[in-house]
């Protein structure tokens, strides 16, 4: 169904030429990288439950966890993009269609990919370089690095603290731009005369509003919340030193 829904949502929107604009281009966008991060994770995890069977290779392990880290990076910073196409929409209309331009949003829909595959190319080849050594179950239903890092046999402190900076700088920089679009926003909202401009400009938000309230309350409390929040299903994972014709996950 999610599949289905967001390939429908991209047709439409190409199909359609009076939804050739900034904000339907980035929702266009939002679909496929949904669709793409249900596609890295969920079919695995379902044929694991249907055969039983809870292995992966190493290459796929890494695959599936550069594929993540770019899409959920990705996927920040196209909200922090989308949110500030709604602020120069609401703020700045006489000047929207010189500020949001095709040139621009291919622009910034460009800078989100590289700077969301750059998570991915930092993180996924050091974490499979480390020496893993005993258990080789994952406590997770499919490659992340943090799971992925908690197997190996040698000290990862200093990479762990330099990941999480990272990720709170990628992070930050997203909350920061979409806290100060709706600021403007609430602003201008404020100010206005007409109770009908105002609803037009709220309804406009609020859908934008309700994703980023879900993907960031998902991500607080996957990786913020104490371990015992959480009851991970577990798997397992074996690096192709130990035995490379059985690599299991």
């Amino acid at each position: 169904m999610a599949l289905f829904g967001n390939a429908l949502l991209i047709l439409l929107i190409i199909s359609d030429t009076r939804l050739h604009t900034p904000m339907y281009f980035f929702i266009s966008q939002l679909s496929l990288m949904d669709m793409m991060y249900i596609s890295v994770t969920v079919p695995k995890m379902l044929m694991d439950q249907v055969l039983g069977s809870h292995k992966i290779s190493a290459a796929a392990c890494g695959i599936q966890m550069f594929l993540y880290g770019t899409l959920v990076g990705s996927e920040f910073f196209l909200l922090a993009a989308m949110a500030y196409d709604r602020y120069v929409a609401i703020c700045h209309p006489l000047r929207y269609p010189v500020l949001m331009n095709r040139r621009v949003c291919l622009l910034l829909m460009s800078v989100c990919w590289f700077l969301g595959s750059l998570d991915g190319f930092l993180l996924t080849p050091v974490t499979m370089t480390f020496p893993f050594c005993g258990s080789h179950e994952i406590h997770h239903f499919f490659c992340e690095v943090p799971a992925v890092t908690k197997l190996s046999c040698s000290d990862t402190w200093l990479y762990e603290t330099l990941m999480y900076l990272c990720c709170v700088l990628m992070l930050l920089i997203p909350v920061v731009v979409i806290s100060s679009s709706y600021s403007s926003i609430l602003l201008t909202v404020h100010r206005m005369n007409s109770a009908e401009g105002r609803k037009k400009a709220l309804v406009t938000c609020s859908s934008h509003m309700t994703v980023v309230m879900l993907f960031y309350g998902a991500a607080v409390y996957t990786y913020m919340l104490p371990a015992s929040f959480h009851t991970p299903e577990k798997t397992l994972w074996c690096h192709p030193s130990i035995e490379p014709t059985n690599l299991q996950s």
